[in-house]
């Protein structure tokens, strides 16, 4: 048992650590949003609950500038005031806004966030056990050599969540009668709509993977969908 402490207590720290994180992100949150009273965007939001045999879809603003949209690690979807602005702005349709919440839906639908808290903890554990192994070999280094492939680990898993969420706004979307093009075009403006955000990149497109990529999995799933 002793032999496990070094492993077990990573372990912990990295559930601590989540559970930390998502108490602060919550309050933030609760603090600076506000229920989204958008008719056009409602009335999306609406077919798609239509689509998910539910009441309603409520959708919330979250008051920052960075181009983003979010699942709350308590199943409330976001989107910032932003991006907002950019579709009352006319550089972003309804439809594709549409399509960032079919997203968020998707990770939620998929339990990523309760997926994040376990991978975050493993990925706790891994990284003290390959310092331990490679500082024998690499006095010195070993630590910063865990951290890299720790995290090329991290981003490989984010991308796999990023492709099921996808595919899960894909489907949503069709089933809705909006259509995957919105999603797609979307992609397409990211470049320009970071730009004008001063460089901010969105976080859910920080070590995911390649629009061009994005886009043919979508086109792949509309294929198959589509009849």
């Amino acid at each position: 048992m002793l032999k496990l402490i070094p492993i077990l207590l990573p372990v912990l720290y990295g559930l601590l650590l989540y559970h930390f994180s998502v108490w602060r992100t919550h309050r933030e949150l609760d603090a600076q949003s506000t229920r989204l009273a958008d008719p056009t965007l409602k009335a999306l939001t609406d077919r798609m609950a239509a689509s998910l045999d539910i009441a309603d879809i409520p959708v919330h603003i979250y008051e920052i500038e960075p181009v983003n949209g979010l699942a709350a690690p308590d199943g409330r979807i976001f989107i910032t005031r932003g991006f907002y602005n950019e579709y009352r702005q006319g550089r972003v349709s309804a439809e594709e806004l549409s399509s960032v919440i079919a997203h968020e839906l998707g990770h939620v639908a998929l339990g990523h966030s309760r997926k994040r808290m376990i991978d975050f903890a493993g990925q706790n554990a891994m990284r003290t056990v390959l310092a331990m192994m490679i500082s024998r070999l690499l006095p010195g280094i070993g630590v910063y050599i865990a951290n890299i492939l720790t995290r090329l680990v991290a981003a490989g898993l984010s991308r796999g969540d990023e492709y099921e969420a996808d595919a899960y706004a894909t489907a949503l979307l069709i089933k809705s009668g909006i259509g995957a093009d919105p999603q797609k075009s979307l992609f397409g403006k990211l470049d320009a709509l970071t730009k004008n955000r001063a460089g901010v990149m969105p976080a859910w497109l920080m070590s995911h993977p390649k629009t061009a990529e994005r886009i043919a999995a979508i086109e792949k799933n509309e294929a198959k969908w589509v009849r």
